[in-house]
């Protein structure tokens, strides 16, 4: 019976990349009962039904063969986008931002669906244009993206806003932007700076602020970066041990099973843990990128090295926000910090790694 079981998950399953994940989630369960103090049990039991739910995602995307998966992107798209203008016009309002849409059965974060949908309708639309790509198909595809960005950046919810453009940009950036054309956006970029700064929220201006100097307001807004900074270096070479962490263990770390939690990590297991961690995630995208080079079509190749990419995002954003060199802008450190939202989307990108892995050949339509 195990072995069947065992038989029925394995299928499809791309062997180097899952036990690369395996170990990433193993120690993330590890840190998160550290992380959560008292209620550490409760957070495990929590995250073990989390990790149940994606791993049934990465399971069954992986099954799905890419020829499918390009045939749902287009649909998938227009059923997020819809679903983000009904949270624009009807959406729950909690903590000051409007991210949730109630549908009667069930309440849903339309932007979750767009991690996934985005990245395979731009790879859908520049595998029906890999014969002959012109200047106005990169201007659709900037449109497609800049639909659902904006208006998630109108929620206002930065962080998903920022994994959805970097989704977005990668597919456009590996269908052959021109480097001409990066360099111009990165001009135009810079000298809209200060219309985009008189367009963020207070507390986005004050996140800018903080970053630059924390100690402006240690109490308030550089409260995060200053104690998670210190408890990293309090973690030095080897770190203090697993349930050790001063910093982490009397509450000074705040959010510290979620977006902090790699302050909680870097305390307890110092600078070698820190290189094993980053060591397990390179891994991870390097063997994205080997399956984004051996893909058989245009749609596969773009669709993984998108994923690839996006995962590296999540990882580069967290651990730049938590040791004080990119603004806090809520993104969890994948497969890490505790939640069920991120994790089922990274679980399931993976899932379709596997799937371009597995499935050699993809049929062209």
């Amino acid at each position: 019976m195990i072995s069947r079981l065992f038989d029925i998950f394995s299928r499809r399953i791309d062997g180097p990349l899952m036990a690369a994940l395996a170990l990433t989630l193993a120690l993330g369960v590890t840190v998160v009962y550290s992380a959560s103090g008292g209620s550490g049990a409760d957070r495990v039991f929590g995250q073990a039904r989390n990790l149940a739910l994606a791993l049934f995602a990465l399971w069954l995307f992986a099954q799905v063969h890419p020829q499918l998966l390009m045939r749902l992107a287009l649909p998938a798209y227009i059923a997020g986008l819809a679903l983000l203008v009904g949270v624009a016009l009807f959406g729950d309002i909690r903590n000051g931002a409007r991210r949730w849409l109630h549908l009667g059965f069930a309440t849903v974060q339309p932007s979750e669906i767009m991690k996934i949908a985005v990245p395979l309708v731009l790879a859908w639309w520049f595998h029906r244009r890999e014969e002959g790509l012109r200047l106005l198909d990169f201007v659709i595809a900037a449109v497609i993206l800049a639909l659902p960005v904006g208006l998630i950046v109108r929620q206002p919810d930065l962080g998903t806003a920022l994994l959805i453009f970097a989704s977005g940009f990668f597919v456009i950036f590996l269908a052959g932007l021109s480097w001409r054309v990066i360099g111009s956006m990165t001009i135009a970029g810079l000298a809209s700076l200060p219309f985009l700064w008189s367009m963020m929220h207070d507390y986005q201006r004050q996140r800018i602020r903080t970053l630059l100097d924390p100690m402006q307001d240690p109490l308030g807004a550089g409260y995060h970066i200053i104690q998670s900074t210190i408890a990293i270096g309090s973690g030095g070479m080897l770190g203090k041990g697993w349930l050790n962490g001063t910093q982490a263990q009397l509450d000074f770390v705040p959010e510290r099973s979620t977006d902090f939690i790699l302050a909680v990590f870097g305390e307890e297991f110092g600078l070698i843990g820190n290189v094993v961690l980053i060591t397990l995630y390179l891994l991870i995208i390097g063997r994205g990128l080997m399956i984004a080079a051996n893909a058989s079509t245009v749609f596969a190749r773009l669709t993984a090295g998108a994923i690839t990419l996006t995962f590296f995002t999540y990882a580069f954003v967290n651990m730049g926000m938590v040791s004080g060199i990119l603004p806090v802008v809520g993104v969890p450190l994948p497969m890490i910090s505790y939640g069920g939202t991120a994790l089922l989307s990274i679980l399931a990108g993976m899932g379709i790694l596997m799937s371009i892995s597995t499935h050699k050949q993809l049929v062209s339509s």
